[in-house]
């Protein structure tokens, strides 16, 4: 079991997130909420906790006014404060078994202005793309490798392109502890990534790197999820994992989410992801600790099932 929506549950609770580093303000600002929210998510049942760092980036704090050292060092800083937090928690809810995953949200994510969820980010060619990209990840991976983190959480990746430079920073970075990752991606369809490529072929890439531990889908309606696990399950054998958005779209010019949620009966949901060959499973944003408790139901019917 996964954690579900962190943001979001953040500021369902009251704490601020606005602003181009959206949750990693409380990560500075309200580190007792964090708490709160990995605690709520513990007491739910999930076995695996997601930190607080998905909008960490010094792009962020460059936007914030900073500096360029500055502001590399304050996206380093933040990155360990989150990876505390979750341990932290875990360790007040005396869990020492659960995973603490460390987010790292996509290029998109830093722009904070919706790119993540269309993946066309404007380079005026791929080999400038992908030299940004594979450095923008490997800042971030240098870092959290000297955390206490137990995975890198790469989400929301909306693009085969963008797989393809998480992997070669995984590379770059030189490490001797060396923590596995699993990457997810957001779909527009029952087939594809956000930005159009064909998500088996984003398994099929994933299939041969050793330091992906699992391969998944977040940030996408629950009903795409099942269709999308099979297409995964037919180009590798790796772990699969599913935690879907609430079916609600964010709209990036006002700020909010459209549309109407899908969380009438997760449990049900759960069940089906199970049943398409996920083996971690959560939720990601607007789902809360109630529908994470609704996934360890399906995981115990499914299990005394199976």
């Amino acid at each position: 079991m996964l954690d579900g929506g962190f943001a979001t549950e953040l500021e369902r609770q009251g704490t601020g997130i606005d602003g181009p580093l959206w949750s990693a303000r409380a990560l500075l600002e309200a580190p007792e909420a964090v708490l709160a929210v990995h605690r709520s998510y513990l007491e739910a049942g999930a076995d695996v906790l997601l930190t607080g760092s998905y909008q960490v980036s010094s792009m962020g704090f460059l936007a914030q006014g900073l500096a360029p050292a500055p502001a590399r060092q304050a996206a380093a800083d933040a990155l360990r404060t989150s990876v505390e937090l979750a341990t932290e928690a875990r360790a007040r809810a005396g869990r020492p078994d659960v995973l603490v995953a460390a987010s790292l949200g996509p290029y998109g994510a830093a722009l904070a202005n919706g790119a993540e969820f269309h993946g066309a980010y404007g380079f005026p060619s791929e080999r400038e793309q992908h030299a940004t990209l594979v450095q923008f990840h490997a800042e971030r991976i240098q870092v959290l490798e000297e955390t206490e983190a137990d995975l890198l959480a790469f989400e929301t990746l909306p693009s085969l392109a963008e797989a393809r430079a998480v992997v070669d920073a995984l590379a770059k970075v030189e490490s001797r502890r060396r923590p596995g990752a699993w990457l997810a991606f957001t779909c527009r369809d029952e087939q594809h990534t956000a930005h159009g490529e064909e998500l088996r072929a984003c398994a099929a890439l994933l299939d041969q790197v050793p330091e992906v531990l699992a391969i998944g889908v977040n940030c996408t309606a629950p009903a795409l999820i099942a269709p999308l696990l099979r297409e995964l399950r037919t180009a590798t054998a790796k772990p699969l994992l599913a935690y879907p958005n609430s079916g609600e779209g964010w709209d990036s010019n006002r700020h909010c989410w459209t549309g109407t949620g899908e969380l009438a009966d997760y449990e049900a949901g759960a069940r089906s992801w199970f049943a398409a060959g996920a083996q971690l499973v959560g939720g990601c944003c607007r789902t809360t600790p109630a529908n994470i408790l609704a996934v360890r139901r399906a995981a115990a019917l499914f299990t005394s099932r199976s």
